[in-house]
């Protein structure tokens, strides 16, 4: 199997590397929708997170990574019991992917050869515990992105048809990347991710001149490449594993909250999913950074890529989502 890029060797695109970073921290901050150019690395810093983090441990064979011998499904058959480490999963969902593989199906071959009725789990099963990541999510159809929507909210997946009632965990870090010039993602699809960050070709030539250095020399020879960057990575991997082990201590003070709130209201966010992101997306920060507490600068940091997706519109301002976060974070986080 070939090694991904390394993360660490990622250049540039800081933002969407937090907002990776954090989203490992605490998944429950929700996923990241990352919105821009094509070839600017979305993809590639995607697979290289997952194969940054510690391998999780699962029950062997159990097709939705049980993290216990008692947490594996009834449907999924006897089981030796035993646990193994494995690298933390990624899955892709393709935009032509029906509903039967993305939620799992009855599995024709056992019904046709053994006249067995069984559960063949699709893509959300693979997916627990791990990534499920969407490559132009823009585009993702109408009915996948509802059944998307009913997990992400439940952290369960429900399958009931065709004489099979199939419940399984479907707990996931949801990545979504795409295009905004090949279309706008619906709103309820927008609300649900966590983080939102913009990315862009580098505009200076020394920056493109080592993006293209870098890829090359992982081309050419991926294996000494991957062991070039394994001390950083190792390094990295270790941040974000003291950072999990130290973020139910991080204390919030009330001062945060008030900006939290303050801010959200100030930008015109609809509902409360706004200040809850900030708050969990500037706790992991500071706990990334073994800080005790959040701070100002922590909301002030991960504002823009909390925030940036959940505006309303103003046809009465030209200015782009991103610049109005900044200037009202400036004016009321001085």
């Amino acid at each position: 199997m070939t090694a991904p890029f390394p993360f660490s060797a990622i250049v540039g695109q800081d933002e969407m590397k937090q907002a990776m970073i954090l989203t490992a921290i605490d998944p429950g901050i929700g996923g990241v929708l990352v919105f821009g150019d094509r070839g600017t690395g979305k993809s590639t810093a995607v697979r290289a997170l997952a194969a940054l983090l510690p391998p999780i441990v699962a029950v062997e064979g159990c097709p939705v990574n049980s993290a216990a011998p008692e947490a594996v499904p009834d449907w999924a058959g006897p089981l030796p019991g035993r646990m193994v480490t494995k690298p933390t999963p990624v899955v892709d969902l393709p935009l032509g992917a029906t509903e039967d593989r993305v939620t799992g199906a009855l599995d024709i071959e056992r019904a046709l050869v053994r006249g067995e009725k069984a559960f063949q789990p699709g893509l959300l099963a693979r997916a627990n515990r791990g990534y499920l990541y969407i490559d132009e999510v823009n585009l993702l159809e109408d009915h996948i992105v509802d059944l998307l929507l009913d997990v992400a909210q439940s952290g369960e997946n429900v399958v009931e048809r065709e004489g099979l009632s199939i419940r399984h965990p479907a707990r996931f870090v949801l990545v979504g990347s795409g295009n905004p010039e090949e279309g706008e993602l619906r709103p309820q699809l927008l609300d649900r991710f966590g983080l939102s960050v913009e990315v862009a070709s580098p505009r200076d030539v020394e920056t493109r001149v080592e993006v293209v250095r870098r890829r090359d020399a992982y081309d050419r020879d991926r294996e000494g490449f991957v062991k070039k960057w394994a001390a950083k990575d190792a390094a990295l991997r270790a941040q974000i594993v003291a950072a999990r082990s130290a973020l139910p201590a991080v204390k919030t003070p009330n001062t945060v909250l008030h900006d939290c709130a303050a801010l959200c209201l100030a930008l015109g966010s609809d509902g409360l999913r706004g200040e809850l992101t900030l708050l969990r997306a500037a706790r992991a920060l500071a706990a990334f950074e073994g800080a005790a507490a959040v701070e100002r600068a922590h909301v002030r940091a991960v504002a823009p890529s909390a925030l940036r997706h959940r505006l309303r519109r103003d046809p009465l301002d030209e200015a782009g989502s991103t610049a109005r976060v900044a200037r009202t974070v400036a004016e009321v986080l001085p």
